[in-house]
């Protein structure tokens, strides 16, 4: 992985911002390997945010990239909380809505990328509406 600055107030940590970057820029790169393509990263919108909007064939794809440490509390998959979920769904309803989509005309799954120390999980159409 690149070399991220150390977070200005903390010399020789990551922010969590950079720390969150530094992982999103993993993922998309281990899914680029595995056939996808990028289409576009923090995607926001009112109330969320995409971590990486990718295409897989014919699919468009919306990835949750976490991490977390150590499974000591359910590991990262874990922590995509039905919250998350539903703000994920908003946000992907408006970005589709902004390129002349919708869930009904547009194939697209719902992923998450999940680091848990030094393990990587990929759950594929992990949630839908």
């Amino acid at each position: 992985m690149a070399q991220i600055p150390a977070g200005a107030n903390r010399p020789g940590q990551l922010s969590p911002k950079q720390t969150g970057d530094a992982w999103e820029q993993q993922a998309r790169r281990w899914l680029e390997h595995n056939g996808l393509r990028f289409i576009a990263a923090n995607v926001r919108a009112r109330g969320g945010e995409i971590d990486l909007i990718m295409q897989d064939g014919a699919v468009t794809v919306f990835v949750e990239v976490r991490y977390r440490a150590s499974a000591c509390y359910g590991g990262a998959a874990a922590s995509v909380t039905r919250s998350k979920q539903i703000k994920l769904l908003h946000t992907a309803r408006l970005w589709l809505a902004r390129h002349n989509g919708s869930f009904e005309t547009v194939d697209c799954r719902f992923d998450v990328i999940a680091f848990t120390g030094g393990r990587i999980e990929w759950f594929k159409n992990a949630f839908g509406e």
